[in-house]
């Protein structure tokens, strides 16, 4: 039943009984009689035929929602019961923020799959408040992220990153040599994260402890883009210090207490991880904490 239901999933994504049979290594009557079958047992018409292909009716695309549905619950069974068997060729479902992508998970994979070279890991790159919900879900185990998040979530400090101002090269605060006290940069066009990110959250924090208010020029939900507009000449920024002048940008120093931010690996405590999610964080709870360099 479960191969009856990814054919119907992929003659809802293909559209075409020529096309969808090839993907699926059949012929286009076997698929034809399939379809036919599946519709008399339901008992229901899913799919309207006509010159350009089939197109799945009100009918069809319920169908096509609870058969999706189905699907990725079986996959996650054996995925599960796979793990279960053999911890270190399961599967680990990780999410993590865009930040981190080419430093601190790079490495961290790296460290894993030298101690369990068959583990699988599916990753997923995403904003803190949508790795959250995904944990929530269960469609993610474990998260890379930062701040801590509250409530029933297990915590391993890896990485504490220090945060710096970044300005372009022909800005007039690029041969300064003094620490630049936020009440400056509040003068300045500022660019940051949207509202809504735990980053955004953190800088707008740094901001009121000072008892000031950024004049916000761009927002955008990503640092490297944000170290480019800055090295560009469009306003100033606060970044973790592993992005200072990747673009050519130049980073001063800031005179504000808590300038930081820590990185953690992070997973729902109200439900058992599985075998291979266990592994995978006892191996980075090993190798923690991570440095900003390589060791």
């Amino acid at each position: 039943m479960i191969e009856e239901l990814r054919a119907l999933l992929a003659l809802g994504e293909h559209r075409h009984v020529t096309e969808a049979a090839a993907v699926l290594g059949t012929t286009q009557p076997t698929l034809s009689r399939l379809l036919k079958r599946v519709e008399d047992e339901l008992g229901a018409r899913l799919f309207e035929r006509d010159a350009r292909g089939v197109h799945p009716n009100p009918l069809g695309e319920l169908t096509l929602d609870a058969a999706r549905d189905i699907v990725d619950r079986h996959d996650r069974l054996r995925r599960d019961l796979a793990g279960l068997l053999d911890p270190d060729s399961g599967t680990v479902r990780l999410a993590f923020l865009d930040s981190m992508a080419t430093s601190l998970v790079p490495r961290i994979l790296r460290d894993v799959r030298r101690r369990a070279p068959r583990m699988r890991v599916e990753l997923r790159q995403e904003p803190g408040h949508e790795m959250l919900r995904d944990l929530d879900a269960g469609l993610s185990e474990l998260a890379l992220i930062s701040p801590r998040p509250p409530g029933p979530y297990g915590w391993v400090a890896l990485q504490t990153q220090s945060l710096a101002l970044i300005v372009s090269p022909d800005h007039r605060w690029a041969d300064r040599t003094r620490t630049v006290p936020l009440a400056e940069v509040a003068k300045q066009d500022f660019v940051t994260i949207p509202p809504g990110f735990g980053f955004r959250q953190l800088v707008d924090d740094l901001f009121a402890a000072a008892g000031v208010t950024p004049r916000v020029a761009f927002e955008i939900g990503d640092l490297a883009t944000i170290e480019g507009l800055v090295g560009a000449g469009l306003g100033v920024a606060l970044v973790p210090e592993q992005f200072v002048g990747v673009s050519g940008t130049v980073g001063l120093a800031l005179a504000a207490p808590g300038a930081e931010r820590v990185v953690g690996l992070t997973w729902r405590t109200d439900r058992r991880l599985g075998p291979a999610a266990s592994r995978f964080r006892d191996f980075v709870e090993d190798e923690a904490p991570y440095g900003l360099t390589e060791d």
